[in-house]
């Protein structure tokens, strides 16, 4: 009895000593393949709530921005994504409120820890545009470069490409692919889809419905979409005339026709961007009509890791 007795204790010990071991190592989850976070969700009306359209996307090592409106630069901070590890910049469209954060980008990056290159992709017009902001800038970078703080050169420069549709991008297994979307008179205008180990992500751009992107989002996990809500969007911006609120319309894709979108992708998450007008609340009532798989309302902050599973991640208020 003695004996059995003490084996027994002899077990429990090994067992409390094996769990202690175990306890003392835990298990991470795995790393999503890909992490999505939108920057910002809005439109060019300066809302505090939605900062202008902007989308982080990392895959591996690499840290990739699509477009860059205002309050890029904060909301990047806010993450505590150093300017420095941002690999490249891609435009979908120029319109003002898609690109009036790149000079921030560009010169703040530098002026707190870039050393490197800008590099930016974007469709035609998109090195004109540095061109352009180069010889806005000239005294700026003059003053900062070579007479006061004297900060190294390199981070300054400016490395602009303008695409059309196809791969424009492969390193280190990431792959980013452009395609026209239909923006109406705004051409020409991108979407763009971003390919790692097995994952993918798809973002719209400005776009009205478009056969082409539900061509190229197929089998995507995650397709992030440009909406309009039309009732929302006549009760806000009564100043404008009808002809003038129908342009707009015409141009970007109503909630009705952003369900059939989905419904032809099938993605594992469908999320909200670029919302018009920012306030818009029944995106997702109205969707539901016609649409009935997995869709958010985007927000910024707002994250999504691409793995096995998606998951979202909402900010902390």
């Amino acid at each position: 009895m003695k004996t059995t007795l003490l084996r027994g204790q002899r077990f429990r010990l090994l067992g409390t000593i094996l769990l202690a071991a175990v306890s003392a190592f835990p298990q991470t989850a795995a790393k999503p393949a890909l992490k999505v976070t939108l920057l910002g969700t809005g439109t060019p009306r300066p809302v505090i709530e939605r900062f202008g359209p902007s989308t982080l996307v990392e895959a591996g090592n690499q840290k990739l921005i699509f477009d860059c409106g205002r309050g890029c630069t904060q909301r990047l901070y806010q993450q505590k994504v150093p300017f420095s590890e941002v690999t490249a910049l891609f435009l979908t469209h120029l319109h003002s409120d898609h690109i009036v954060g790149v000079p921030d980008l560009w010169l703040t990056g530098w002026i707190v820890g870039r050393k490197t290159p800008l590099r930016i992709w974007g469709p035609s017009g998109t090195r004109q545009m540095m061109k352009h902001l180069e010889e806005a800038y000239a005294f700026d970078i003059h003053i900062r470069r070579d007479v006061d703080e004297q900060i190294a050169a390199p981070g300054v420069v400016v490395e602009a490409k303008d695409i059309e549709q196809g791969v424009v991008y492969e390193s280190g297994g990431v792959k980013v692919t452009a395609f026209t979307v239909d923006h109406g008179a705004v051409k020409p205008a991108l979407g763009y889809r971003v390919d790692y180990a097995g994952h993918s992500v798809v973002l719209s751009g400005d776009t009205r419905y478009s056969e082409n992107l539900i061509k190229f989002a197929q089998g995507t996990d995650v397709l992030i979409h440009e909406v309009l809500a039309a009732n929302a969007y006549r009760s806000l911006h009564t100043a404008l005339t009808e002809r003038q609120m129908q342009k707009v319309m015409d141009h970007h894709t109503k909630t009705e026709e952003a369900a059939a979108v989905f419904t032809k992708v099938k993605p594992k998450l469908a999320v909200y961007s670029h919302i018009v007008p920012p306030n818009a609340s029944d995106l997702l009532a109205d969707t539901r009509k016609t649409y009935s798989g997995p869709v958010e309302v985007g927000e910024d902050l707002m994250s999504i890791d691409i793995g096995d599973k998606v998951e979202v991640h909402r900010p902390q208020n």
